[in-house]
């Protein structure tokens, strides 16, 4: 029976209207496991199904924030034994994932949860690793970083609220990262029991969502995936539910166990005990979402052959990158952290992530490929639920966790020097900073190392210490962001600070193309010769969406060159590119020079110093191609090491970049600002008051959707501005992030501003 013949049969149902929530959730009585099963624990499950990679899923929730993932999460725990039943998504008892108090205070998710559990499908038994992840857009650094550890998501969408900015935001991170997703549609008792939907109205409802959902998939996805990964509700991979109340339905489900929508509209008549065994025997939420995932998403096996080419931009010939692309237990280990996690007690790291190769034992030696060193792993951690809990060993295709090294997330663990795996590159890049100083002189030692460890915690936090004055910079994605941050430290780190109001970053460009700048050495031995100009929008976009990796190129790199190819490019011109690093590119046009091999890493090095600080306000730069033109350098290497290289090349791009009309970008966002009708006025009044710019209005049963693109430096202290224009009632979302070029009245006035601010003196 099609989707839509099963919702037509049931064109006599009548609507239930006491849609009370109700405190005790779950009743798990009625679920039983074999009698062989009962003897073994959960964690013994575990640590049996981690050897079997056929039968593992590596998954995560995304959604838009409030869509109900943690509920969600909560109810396959209660099912698998994890935690108790009657708390699983209740706000006050459950929530198991959320380990912080401001976690529980502002009643969301702010960081990324690993949990395991076991379940069973047509006799076979599998290992379900699912990362928790949060949904607002200020936290979205941790579904990033999630993505690369999981092969598969369950995309979240409100029945009712339907697909928002932040689900778009989180598909485009998936798809990134060649992690296929299925559709789960939420909270369908609010269409029952609030809206009063007839089945009719509901199919209708449900039509309209996958249909928006799969045109997203569309425009998305790459061109392999575009097609074969849109859902369908005939095959499964969309189920429809309440997490909340701890059911869900797909087709392939009802047609098993011979229900229909008739029965879930008629559960909604019964009260308390009743409604809950007839939920757990007929309808239960943990049955029907790890169904669809050991149906739809792939185990690491499959999932690595396409995945890996993806996100590890090294020899795929090699004997690595074989193990890789075959998730091969007795090759070379290959292991991502995705999440550090500090433990509050003994200040140890525990490093998640997932091992693509190899098999990790305690007590192994290994190398950091990127902090370059040695290191040794004292645990192996696997999670019972949310405890992390140790194993000897662990072989490749799990999500797992280590301890004993000081390493960053991103890091790539193997035994010997290998290509590290990409960076793990967040959508949005922080716009909002804080300076942050100590009440008493005599705790800075410790600020200097709290921050340190938030910094590993949280890469989203970009951080700048200033050991000398006291003061520290911290920058994030929002103000809610820092908030959280601050919060910490004061109440979980027990450590007074103050912090200043927000602070905008801005960027720095040029206008146009220079001409040659030369650049020469403190011992006036060496010279560099350097233009500078603006990159195309083809290759910063190119660069963002990450079909043109941020490496420095030593060898010839595939997607380098098919990226550059698709854009007419020369063989030649493809060869010069030297370094991709934050939305810019070097280039090396010099031909035939002897000692370029020897100094080319500190020309980078140099290159990358301007590009983290520029020349007018020392903020970051962005879209431009610098090209080193010439050298003149000493025959002896004494006369060419860095402390020559570093001020020529420095000096050279500064003026190159002055001559090319440098100038100065603002952050903007674009807002989906959603009002009731008669509030209309008073949210573009808002919006025209914040330099922002109308960008499309829509109107719709008495709301009013308003897209609005408004400078961040506006858009301080926005949602309680927000709140007051339209008494509570109005809601933004962030669609997009862009940088535009500063009107050019503002421009002198806030470089002077920063500048002061960074206590900059006139010629630095």
């Amino acid at each position: 029976m099609s989707f839509y013949k099963t919702l037509k049969t049931n064109s006599s149902i009548h609507l239930y209207k006491n849609g009370a929530k109700r405190k005790d959730k779950l009743f798990n009585c009625a679920f039983q496991t074999p009698k062989m099963a009962q003897k073994e624990s959960n964690i013994e499950k575990i640590k049996r199904l981690v050897f079997n990679q056929v039968n593992i899923r590596n998954v995560a929730t995304s959604a838009h924030i409030h869509h109900g993932k943690t509920a969600f999460t909560d109810n396959l725990l209660a099912a698998a034994g994890a935690m108790s039943e009657k708390s699983a998504g209740d706000l006050e008892a459950g929530m198991a994932t959320w380990q912080h108090s401001d976690e529980q205070e502002r009643l969301m998710t702010v960081d990324a949860a690993n949990v395991s559990m076991a379940h069973e499908y047509q006799g076979q038994e599998y290992l379900i690793n699912l990362i928790d992840t949060p949904g607002h857009v200020d936290f979205g650094g941790n579904v990033t970083r999630a993505m690369r550890a999981i092969d598969g998501t369950f995309v979240l969408v409100c029945a009712v609220e339907g697909i928002m900015p932040q689900t778009e935001t989180v598909l485009k991170q998936a798809l990134r990262e060649r992690v296929k997703p299925v559709l789960f549609i939420n909270k369908v008792d609010r269409l029952i029991t609030e809206l009063q939907y007839t089945p009719e109205q509901m199919q209708k409802r449900f039509v309209e969502i996958i249909d928006e959902f799969n045109l997203l998939l569309s425009q998305i996805a790459e061109k392999d995936f575009a097609e074969k990964w849109q859902v369908n509700v005939n095959n499964g991979s969309v189920a429809f539910g309440s997490a909340r109340e701890n059911w869900a339905l797909s087709i392939p489900f009802m047609k098993k166990k011979n229900i229909s929508f008739k029965d879930i509209y008629r559960i909604y008549e019964l009260e308390g005990e009743e409604r809950d065994k007839w939920v757990w025997k007929n309808a239960p939420l943990n049955e029907v979402i790890l169904d669809m995932a050991v149906k739809h998403l792939p185990n690491p096996l499959e999932a690595q052959k396409y995945r890996i080419a993806k996100i590890w931009k090294g020899d795929l010939e090699s004997e690595f990158g074989k193990d890789l692309l075959n998730c091969n237990p007795k090759g070379e280990v290959g292991f991502v952290v995705t999440r550090i996690v500090i433990d509050p007690r003994s200040g140890k790291e525990i490093c998640a992530g997932r091992l693509y190769s190899g098999t990790i034992t305690q007590g192994m030696e290994i190398w950091a490929n990127q902090a370059k060193k040695k290191g040794r792993i004292q645990q192996v951690l696997i999670y019972n639920g949310i405890k992390p809990e140790q194993m000897e060993s662990a072989p490749a295709g799990n999500v797992l966790a280590i301890s004993g090294l000081d390493i960053d997330v991103g890091e790539t663990i193997t035994l010997n020097e290998q290509t590290p795996f990409e960076e793990i590159k967040h959508l949005f890049q922080p716009v909002i900073t804080k300076s942050i100083e100590v009440l008493k002189t005599a705790d800075l030692p410790k600020l200097i190392e709290i921050l340190r460890k938030i910094a590993k915690e949280d890469p989203s936090i970009k951080i700048e210490i200033n050991e000398e004055t006291g003061e520290s910079l911290i920058s994030g994605m929002g103000e809610l962001h820092l908030e959280i941050v601050e919060n910490r430290i004061k109440t979980e780190k027990k450590l007074e600070v103050k912090t200043s109001a927000p602070i905008v970053v801005y960027r720095e460009t040029v206008a146009k193309a220079s001409k040659s700048f030369e650049g020469r050495s403190p011992n006036k031995h060496n010279s560099f010769f350097i233009k500078v100009e603006p990159i195309t929008d083809q290759i910063y976009d190119g660069i963002q969406k990450g079909e043109l990796p941020e490496i420095r190129v030593k060898k010839r790199v595939e997607d380098v060159t098919k990226f550059f190819t698709g854009l007419g490019w020369r063989s030649d011109e493809i060869r010069d590119v030297r370094d991709v690093y934050k939305g810019n590119i070097l280039m090396d046009e010099t031909r035939g020079e002897v000692y370029i091999g020897e100094v080319i890493e500190m020309v980078m090095d140099a290159f990358e110093m301007v590009i983290d600080r520029g020349p007018l306000a020392r903020e970051p730069c962005m879209k431009m191609k610098v090209s080193l033109t010439d050298i003149k350098l000493h025959e002896d290497a004494i006369h060419r090491g860095p402390a020559q290289v570093y001020p020529a090349v420095r000096e050279a791009i500064t003026e190159a970049m002055k001559n090319a009309g440098a100038t100065l970008l603002e952050p903007l966002q674009i807002h989906l600002i959603e009002v009731p009708e008669n509030f209309m006025g008073a949210a573009t009044k808002l919006v025209g008051g914040k330099r922002g710019q109308m960008l499309d209005m829509k109107q719709e049963l008495g709301r009013v959707e308003i897209k609005a693109k408004i400078p961040v430096a506006e858009m301080l202290g926005w949602s309680s501005d927000l709140r007051s224009a339209t008494e509570g009632r109005g809601t933004s979302s962030l669609v997009d992030q862009l940088f535009e070029k500063i009107p050019a009245s503002l421009q002198a006035d806030v470089i002077r501003k920063i500048r002061n601010r960074k206590g900059l003196a006139e010629n630095q």
